[in-house]
């Protein structure tokens, strides 16, 4: 098995992807020492996210290899720094996306560390010590308490992590760009990891959803499990025509190459669309439809440590969780496969604990 050429204190274990194939393997690495800031923490579950997919294939041409994955991390506290004042050992946390920022900016000065400059991301970056990041698929993690959030003791660790990737992605928008008025019509395009998360939100607010998808079979779902008022089905020439200008608001979750015409034509004048999948290729953008209804197209990019918190909180008073499939760690491979396809309802989560063996 390979080794990290970056030695540190605490031995770790996990699964790596190593070159463009994406295929991950059983890997040995290690942490650095547990310093006055931080938090080790014994990782439980780790969702499976698109992003993971995108990197171990590099498909944003910004991967260093080895790589291990994750960044939806739930676990147990099992070491703390002289410095820490938020968490006590044994108490249930989450590490989302981010591990760390400058401190100082104006952006982590607002509780925006997901905007800083200086952003360390949970993989596939470098820490200010100069060594690169490794994620959630192994045994444990070293964070800056900063960036530790507090599981609510109501909220399952396995469906609660997902949270800390998708379920902040579309709540952090939904807040920031008003879209948040009891009774105003929300359509949800793509209903995956991000989507179905999206829905339950949208409910909880007190929003009329109607799910776009091009697939028909999710219909059923979608409304009768998900809550959603309406289904439309985006490949169907008359239900399109039939909801042009009908919506407020629509969270575009969909990270695949797509038309943004359709949706904004779904927009009712001063209408938003908010775009949160990451495709590889740019998508066009039509403009005359922005300029003749007053509309707007923005973009969100998860949320800060605060604002993470806030939702879990959220997702805590209303009963919220991601629908997952729980995995073991050898399966990781297949269920990537299957991630591709758009083959899960909705979120693979691995069973980091009881499955990962040496």
């Amino acid at each position: 098995m390979a080794k990290s050429p970056e030695e540190h204190p605490q031995k770790a274990f996990g699964w790596a992807a190593r070159d463009p194939s994406g295929t991950l393997s059983p890997f040995h690495f290690s942490r650095r020492e547990n310093g006055d800031e931080d938090v080790t923490v014994k990782i439980l579950y780790c969702g499976v996210c698109h992003s993971d997919l995108h990197s171990v294939k590099n498909e944003w041409g910004i991967t260093r290899y080895p790589i291990v994955p994750g960044h939806e991390i739930v676990g147990i506290v099992i070491q703390l720094g002289n410095n820490v004042k938020k968490f006590k050992m044994g108490d249930r946390v989450g590490v989302g996306v981010l591990v760390g920022s400058c401190k100082t900016c104006e952006t982590c000065q607002q509780d925006l560390e997901n905007y800083c400059p200086s952003m360390i991301f949970t993989y596939n970056s470098t820490s200010q010590d100069g060594t690169r990041t490794y994620g959630g698929y192994s045994d444990i993690v070293v964070v800056d308490q900063r960036y530790v959030l507090r599981i609510p003791d109501n909220l399952p660790s396995d469906a609660a992590a997902p949270l800390l990737c998708a379920g902040i992605t579309v709540y952090s928008p939904m807040k920031y760009y008003g879209m948040t008025e009891p009774g105003k019509h929300l359509g949800v395009a793509g209903l995956g990891g991000l989507g179905h998360v999206a829905v339950k939100f949208g409910k909880a607010f007190g929003l009329k959803v109607t799910v776009i998808s091009t697939s028909p079979n999710k219909e059923d779902e979608a409304i009768n499990k998900l809550g959603a008022d309406s289904f439309l089905v985006s490949t169907n020439p008359e239900k399109v025509q039939a909801a042009l200008g009908t919506m407020d608001y629509i969270i575009d979750t969909v990270s695949a190459i797509h038309s943004l015409a359709p949706l904004l034509a779904m927009l009712k004048l001063n209408g938003k669309l908010i775009t949160v999948g990451l495709p590889d290729k740019p998508l066009e953008l039509p403009i005359f439809p922005l300029v003749m209804g007053r509309k707007l197209i923005g973009g969100s990019d998860i949320g800060g440590i605060k604002e993470t918190q806030e939702m879990l909180d959220f997702c805590a008073k209303h009963n919220i969780t991601a629908d997952i499939e729980l995995i073991q760690m050898d399966y990781i491979n297949t269920a990537m496969k299957r991630l591709s396809k758009s083959d899960v309802k909705y979120r693979f989560v691995i069973d980091v604990a009881n499955s990962l063996s040496q």
